[in-house]
């Protein structure tokens, strides 16, 4: 089930926004992350609403909540197009009171993600600082055409530098530049050897899967159902329950 609604509770519900993909491993992905909201916030209404390609949609999710009041939260790394337009615009037709949430990123639990699973993939920490200047990694995510969208993965690179004490290039796997490839060329170029691929992605998909290709060496899996992912999901929810909800919904959280 997609949700877990408890009569008694007055808070508003949590619907947790994901793009959809038609890689069935995204959607069992995005579940089990739901499955850790559920056991973090027990008692908390939380739904999931997809923008294209996977049941539920989300306008079918918000009718199914009725005039339930409800918090949306972007399963989205960035703010692009699907976070300003996309998601307003469906949760306007909702006739209850709605509140869109920012997108994850950037924050530091999301470098924080990013840094276990890098490990998990059998990264480690320079030893000299020989090995420390040949070594890089490069943020592989999705890539937009809005330039504010460039600028959040950029924020997000930098929260992983600092904690990985290792330059950070985002490189994109559409709509934007450079490519997985050409940073990895770059880097190597500029002396950087030890370069892994850091995948900026929420769950498995053909760009992740296109990005991990284009590793030297180290590539590690999605964000995910990490447990991090979890707590920020919860985060956003929180931080858009002290904003005066809107009827209807115009625009995300800056």
């Amino acid at each position: 089930m997609d949700s877990q609604l408890s009569p008694a509770s007055g808070r508003p519900a949590l619907v947790v926004v994901a793009h959809g993909s038609r890689d069935p491993r995204a959607l069992a992905t995005v579940r089990a992350l739901l499955d850790r909201v559920r056991e973090l916030r027990p008692g908390l209404p939380v739904h999931l609403g997809h923008i294209e390609l996977n049941a539920p949609l989300l306008p079918d999710t918000l009718a199914a909540l009725g005039d339930r009041e409800a918090v949306l939260v972007p399963l989205l790394l960035s703010r692009g197009y699907h976070v300003k337009q996309d998601i307003p615009e469906m949760a306007a037709a909702h006739p209850a009171r709605t509140r869109v949430a920012a997108p994850l990123g950037p924050h530091p639990l999301l470098a924080d993600t990013l840094h276990t699973r890098l490990t998990e993939a059998g990264w480690r920490a320079p030893r000299t600082e020989a090995e420390r200047r040949g070594s890089a990694v490069v943020l592989a995510a999705a890539g937009s055409r809005d330039p504010e969208s460039a600028t959040d993965t950029g924020r997000t690179a930098a929260l992983l530098a600092a904690r990985l004490g290792v330059p950070v290039v985002p490189a994109y796997a559409s709509a934007a530049t450079p490519t997985v490839e050409s940073a990895v060329r770059s880097l190597r170029a500029r002396g950087r050897h030890r370069t892994a691929v850091a995948s900026y992605f929420t769950a498995p998909g053909r760009f992740a899967t296109e990005c991990a290709k284009a590793a030297p060496d180290i590539a590690s899996d999605p964000l995910g159902a990490h447990p991090l992912m979890a707590e920020l999901l919860l985060h956003r929810y929180d931080e858009a329950t002290t904003r005066v909800p809107t009827k209807p919904a115009l625009a995300a959280a800056p």
